[in-house]
């Protein structure tokens, strides 16, 4: 039996400009149910640290983020960030076990799904992991993160023939928002969700961390003991910025402290 999506607007907090919805797993399952049911585009994002940086930066990647039907917090820092500023969300709902528990639910409901980005050969291997552990889940298509700008207009009609109900886009942040941003009217998918790198985790390219250190919030340190040269600038240069997010936002939120 379908779960009736919820009523009346959803929870959400502000933190660094961008609004996140203050959902649990199974509410954000429910909502996704209600897209679907609906058949309209709706466009999905998730936020970590390194999201809410570029988003401060880049205020066409905010005002996209901001105009998503759905934000979810993907990343333990973001919690303890929202409690520190006195804007508890209620739990971390990631991308990757999002993703996991929207393709079990889509083998379940039938519903058709398109998987687009990363390497031909790890997109390949997702789609035949997948078929195997669930025969029933219909697939619309499937292709490669890689073309240039005039072949992308072909890649959105591509998948608007698809007639998908979701779409998991794992390329980088922000191409995937903006791609989205542009091309999901267009293609028309009920659920359109970007993945970052779950597609190399599910392919098994890339291991996941232990679920302690999931639990901890030090899957970003387990990421980068993998891949310590590509990842040490995002997480020991460019996510500190962070650190400055927050001062700022705990300071504008003290009682009695006036505006500059």
């Amino acid at each position: 039996m379908s779960a009736s999506p919820p009523t009346g607007p959803v929870p959400a907090i502000q933190l660094a400009g961008c609004r996140i919805d203050n959902l649990t797993m199974a509410e954000t399952l429910q909502i996704v149910e209600g897209f679907v049911a609906s058949g309209r585009p709706h466009q999905h994002v998730v936020v970590n640290v390194d999201k809410l940086v570029k988003a401060g930066r880049d205020p066409e990647l905010r005002r996209i983020v901001n105009d998503c039907a759905l934000v979810n917090a993907d990343g333990m820092p973001v919690v303890w960030a929202s409690r520190l500023l006195g804007r508890p969300l209620k739990e971390r709902v990631a991308g990757i076990d999002l993703f996991d528990a929207l393709m079990a639910r889509s083998a379940e409901r039938g519903w058709r799904v398109y998987l687009l980005g990363a390497r031909r050969d790890v997109v390949d291997e997702v789609q035949r992991r997948y078929a195997a552990r669930f025969p029933r889940l219909v697939f619309a298509g499937w292709r490669d993160g890689y073309w240039t700008a005039g072949q992308e207009p072909a890649v959105a009609d591509a998948i608007a023939r698809a007639r998908a109900d979701l779409l998991f886009v794992a390329i980088g942040s922000p191409t995937k928002e903006r791609f989205l941003g542009r091309w999901q009217a267009h293609m028309r998918v009920p659920f359109a969700m970007g993945v970052g790198g779950s597609f190399d985790v599910a392919a098994g390219r890339v291991r996941r961390a232990p679920r302690w250190m999931q639990r901890i919030g030090l899957e970003w340190f387990f990421r980068f003991l993998q891949e310590p040269r590509r990842m040490f600038r995002r997480y020991f240069v460019d996510d500190l910025a962070f650190v400055g997010v927050l001062w700022r936002e705990w300071r504008d939120a003290r009682p009695g402290r006036r505006p500059s």
